[in-house]
């Protein structure tokens, strides 16, 4: 059978806990005679993850370790979420859709909300399925206008353009992430009990 990506990761048993990092890249400088700091922000930005699994007998952990190794290293890709924020914070209502083609940057221009809905700042959307899956974070509070329309504040900065009218999802959402590393490796203890943690990048 060939091995189609992004991969879905297992949802038994459950990921045990779980650190995103959002990461920028951010130059500085300071004086060491004044303490004066020049800074520069510089276009990177991007999702990490560190994911510790349960303690696992055998069968749960070959179905894990399995699908992980079907990722050969930093070659593949999978769908990875926040688990505990699946759904949105705000009363999101409505179909809401990009709205203008070339868009770029931080802000994400929208409609298709129903009126006066709302989205909280740390609320997520995602844009895209599959291999073309990004996943931003909202940062601002923001409410539709009576038209439906909302721009949002958003990190990281587009990966690329969306097209108009493309679909965003506000909930049960994921990101494409990669391994970090090309090794993975596990552990098992006199109990005959497995031990596995991986960390991943965002696939850009």
């Amino acid at each position: 059978m060939t091995i189609t990506y992004p991969l879905a990761l297992p949802t038994s048993p459950a990921i045990q806990r779980i650190t995103i990092t959002a990461r920028h890249m951010v130059g500085r400088t300071m004086s060491p005679f004044t303490g004066e700091q020049q800074i520069q922000q510089f276009q990177g930005m991007w999702w990490e993850a560190d994911v510790q699994l349960p303690t696992m007998v055998r069968a749960d952990a070959d179905a894990w370790g399995a699908l992980l190794q079907q990722l050969f290293g930093g070659y593949g890709t999978f769908l990875l979420g926040d688990p505990a924020a699946a759904t949105a914070r705000g009363a999101v209502a409505g179909g809401p859709l990009v709205n203008g083609a070339s868009q770029t940057g931080n802000s994400l221009i929208t409609d298709g909300w129903t009126a006066a809905t709302t989205i909280k700042m740390g609320d997520y959307i995602q844009i895209g399925t599959g291999t073309a899956q990004r996943l931003y974070r909202n940062l601002t509070d923001q409410t539709a206008s009576g038209a439906g329309a909302m721009t949002l504040d958003i990190f990281p900065r587009l990966r690329e353009s969306p097209a108009n009218n493309a679909v965003i999802r506000v909930s049960s959402w994921k990101g494409l992430l990669r391994l970090a590393s090309n090794e993975f490796r596990w552990d098992t203890d006199e109990a005959l009990l497995y031990g596995m943690s991986f960390s991943a990048v965002e696939a850009i």
